[in-house]
């Protein structure tokens, strides 16, 4: 029999012979277009290229895509595990032609693919056309050799594809497979249409045309060709499968669940089993392109089908989680195909075990409440839905469950109800919140977050995307359109720009439309938790709200965040080994240039401290290890080892980073793992290279560590080497020998300063007479040495005046220094004299002359000082008065 797998090479291989360039499967988000929640088409990677907003090295194509339908307009989700076909995920192959080849080679293809590479019966086959495509018809007859009564006209919207109201559009073809007339259904067109039995296996599109309004439809300058066949029905054909589920695609998962659960596969519990293995398939491909559970967007669908399997499973009996077991078994299946399932594998483990424990603490009490309300209702009745809105809002079951559990039961939900209820609590939040005392320039984003909701951010994986335009600000009110030289507000759908928080700054970069609008963005902050607000300037054309934009953050800005914000995770935790669990974050800055890290710390980091924390840090760096994000509440993140940093406010649910691998000396089995929702490198060594640059004090037992890495770091250390470098010049050395030389020079410099310290001390003492001996003046009975010095420091003076009580041997000695206009003066008393004159009356008399005040000291040495020093004269004066 032949396997999934190989049927999906043999098309991809085919159209390569082909000259099809084989493209990879797209993520299930979007990046290029922000209508849809997930990709749900083959095309979808193609959109801008069929548009002509983009323009590809290739004009053929073969891919086999991974889509989901599970939210928005596109959502399979209740009827999946009860008919046949519809899932949640599966795999849309496709061959696209750009401008190439059109109908008849298209048909060629197809018809040749699954007749002679597959081998199906072309008895087996019929196909549909649009009703007024005579081209399609004839060229069917002609390639296929099939007769009029197995080309079905076809003249509805079905066979008539649209991208939307206006831009491509044109006929379609599609081919059937009987499954034979021991399956009720008729053909397509026919009153028995629903039926099982003609199963369409591939849609062509022929985009010929260009819609231009609701009354213009034009041709197309460069047809095109858009096919989609899914895997899972063109494998239930090949391996003689009616249904989708009894693939080996799915089967396999199927028996690992009922192995698992130890309940037969195809029992009572089939469905369960069915749905297990579904949901399964896009929980763990929504997981692996980045996706994580959450009460928002598409992270509140992922829950809804994570929590909708796991309710399967407490059907079957199983108390326990067992989802996450299942794992290996689809990873085994798909993960050649698709190696980033193989990647996240240990990501998609976690994730679906910490939430199948966090729902089955709730699910029994849910259940309880649900089953005593549903025992009231009797057959087919209807539950109220402020018990399904309780179920919701306090046991965390979406609505969807709910009714899937009462459509077990043949019962349904009162839905106006539920809404109802929604609503209500909405106003009870809108009330509580007017009373809060947020400033009133607030107001605005609460009422655009009623009216929105949310902005989803696409930013952990990309750099671009598509956004659609919410709502615009201007001066601080709404608008419904800007023009250039405007500055503005710019609230999207979905965004892949970072908001300020955390202490990560907000991206920077540009909006721009189809059109030729274009937005520079110079910040981005996040309003209410979940609201991203582009600031910035129109900067040419005009914007409008549910304008598309393509939206592109600065890559190289966002780089050196990213690497910053990943270093001061390995610095806390370097900080914390070097220094003691004592440290903690008391606040941080992650910018482009720079990081900025405070802590608590009492007393300054040594050169030692500094040295073993580059060096830790650099080591993490060189281990390249990958950076692991989860999604947990914050008690289950901090029960493993995570740490909360300052200043942050947790929900909920909590994004956990961790880095630096396996570690045996840390709970959590990583090097750091803290609580943070900013941007992170992939792997530690993208950040490059980390470097301290200064360490200070910033408050009482505060400290804060400067860094920079990356580029930044490099920089920083260019410019040491090149000021190293310079001073070695100026000192005709070598940066190696620029230690000893600066040694050996300020060793000199103190020999010299003491020589002429010496020098000037003899030469004031000495007064300049040529015997070197001082000359004194008799006042009074008393010798008095007075001096005026220039080129004496004031704290040579002391030392000068003892120097001249040795020679004067009884006196009073007077010195005064001029030091660039200011005085400073030294009064010395011999010991002898000292009963009846006070060197500190005699420096306070001379202080006073020099515009001075006060002085103080001993009765045989004081000092003072004063601010006018032409005036050294008039000190000595009144000096030499008092002792008269």
């Amino acid at each position: 029999m032949i396997t999934g797998n190989e049927i999906r090479r043999v098309f991809l291989d085919y159209f390569a012979k082909h000259g099809h360039q084989t493209v990879e499967s797209s993520p299930l988000v979007p990046r290029n277009d922000p209508t849809l929640m997930f990709t749900n088409a083959g095309m979808v990677q193609f959109k801008n290229v069929f548009t002509g907003n983009e323009t590809r090295p290739y004009n053929r194509a073969a891919t086999s895509q991974k889509c989901v339908r599970a939210g928005g307009k596109h959502n399979d989700l209740e009827n999946v595990g009860y008919t046949a076909r519809h899932h949640t995920f599966f795999e849309m192959m496709g061959n696209f032609s750009f401008g190439d080849y059109f109908k008849d080679v298209a048909i060629e293809h197809a018809w040749n693919l699954i007749t002679k590479e597959y081998g199906v019966p072309e008895e087996k086959l019929l196909v549909t056309v649009y009703s007024e495509d005579e081209e399609a018809a004839a060229l069917w007859r002609k390639i296929a050799g099939l007769s009029d009564d197995r080309i079905i006209r076809i003249s509805t919207s079905d066979n008539f594809w649209s991208m939307g109201p206006t831009g491509p559009c044109g006929p379609c073809s599609e081919i059937f497979y009987d499954h034979g007339d021991h399956i009720f259904g008729g053909p397509p067109g026919s009153p028995d249409e629903d039926g099982d039995r003609f199963i369409e296996i591939w849609n062509l599109v022929f985009m010929q045309y260009e819609q231009i309004d609701a009354q213009t439809r034009v041709d197309l300058p460069k047809p095109s060709i858009d096919t989609g066949m899914g895997l899972e029905r063109i494998t239930a054909v090949l391996q003689g499968k009616h249904d989708n589920y009894d693939v080996d695609l799915l089967r396999t998962i199927i028996e690992a669940s009922a192995h698992e659960t130890g309940v037969d596969a195809d029992g009572d519990h089939a469905v369960s089993h069915r749905v297990i293995a579904d949901h399964l398939r896009s929980t763990a491909f929504l997981i692996a392109d980045g996706v994580l559970p959450s009460n928002e967007g598409r992270g509140y669908v992922l829950r809804r089908i994570m929590r909708r399997a796991m309710r399967h499973v407490h059907k079957l009996g199983v108390k326990d989680p067992a989802i996450y077991k299942l794992v290996p078994s689809l990873v085994g299946m798909m993960g050649t195909a698709f190696p980033e399932l193989a990647r996240a594998e240990a990501l998609i483990t976690e994730t679906l075990k910490l939430e199948e424990n966090r729902f089955g603490q709730t699910l029994d009490r849910g259940m309880k409440l649900l089953s005593a309300e549903t025992d009231k209702l009797g057959d087919k009745g209807t539950l109220n839905g402020e018990v399904a809105f309780k179920l919701y809002d306090t046991y965390g079951f979406p609505l969807d469950l709910t009714q899937d559990v009462l459509r077990g039961q043949g019962q349904s939900v009162d839905i106006e109800g539920f809404n109802t209820a929604m609503e209500q609590q909405r106003a009870a939040a809108r009330q509580a919140w007017s009373g809060s005392g947020d400033a009133a320039t607030e107001k605005v984003w609460f009422e655009i977050q009623e009216r929105v909701g949310g902005t989803e951010f696409l930013g952990y994986d990309t750099e671009t995307a598509e956004g659609q335009i919410l709502a615009i600000l201007k001066d601080g009110d709404e608008v419904s359109v800007a023009k250039a030289g405007d500055q503005v507000m710019v609230i999207t759908n979905q965004t892949p720009f970072y908001g300020e928080s955390g202490g990560q700054q907000g991206d920077h970069g540009l909006l721009f439309s189809a059109e030729g609008a274009e937005v520079t963005v110079k910040d981005t902050q996040k309003k209410l938790g979940n609201l991203f607000v582009h600031i910035g300037e129109v900067t040419r054309g005009e914007i409008a709200v549910d304008l598309a934009l393509e939206m592109k953050v600065d890559v190289s800005r966002r780089s050196a965040l990213r690497a910053h914000h990943s270093a001061t995770h390995l610095l806390h935790e370097a900080l914390r080994r070097r220094l003691g669990t004592h440290v903690t974050q008391k606040g941080s800055l992650v910018a482009k240039e720079r990081l900025r890290f405070d802590i608590s710390q009492p007393k300054p980091l040594e050169a030692d401290d500094i040295a073993a924390v580059e060096r830790e840090v650099n080591d993490y760096i060189r281990r390249n290890d990958p950076v692991i994000t989860r999604l947990m509440t914050p008690d289950e993140a901090i029960k493993e080892g995570a740490m909360a940093l300052f200043g942050e406010k947790y929900g909920e649910e909590v994004r956990v980073v961790s880095m630096g691998g396996s570690d045996s000396s840390t709970g959590s089995g990583y090097y750091s793992t803290e609580l943070c929702g900013g941007t992170h490198v992939r792997r530690t060594g993208d950040i490059g290279f980390f470097k301290i640059v200064s360490e200070a004090a910033l408050a009482s037992g505060v400290r804060r560590v400067e860094a920079v890495t990356g580029q930044a770091a490099l920089d920083y250390v260019s410019a040491q080497e090149k000021q190293l470098a310079a001073a070695a010049a100026a000192m005709k050395a070598s940066p190696a020998e620029l230690e000893a030389r600066v040694t050996s020079l300020l060793d000199e410099r103190k020999r010299l300063e003491r020589d002429l310290t010496d020098a000037r001390r003899k030469l004031a003492a000495g007064g300049g007479s040529a015997t070197g001996e001082a000359e004194f003046k008799d006042v009074n009975g008393i010798k008095v040495a007075a001096r005026v010095l220039e080129g004496v420091l004031p704290k040579d003076l002391k030392p000068t005046a003892d120097e001249l009580k040795k020679q004067i041997g009884t006196g009073v000695i007077v010195l005064i220094a001029d030091t660039d206009g200011k005085a400073s003066i030294v009064v010395a008393v011999t010991e002898d004299l000292t009963a009846k004159v006070s060197a500190v009356d005699l420096v306070r008399a001379g202080s006073a002359a020099l515009g001075g005040k006060g002085g103080g000291g001993r009765p045989d040495m004081a000092q003072a000082g004063g601010p006018d020093a032409s005036k050294a004269q008039d000190a000595i004066k009144a000096i030499e008065t008092l002792l008269g």
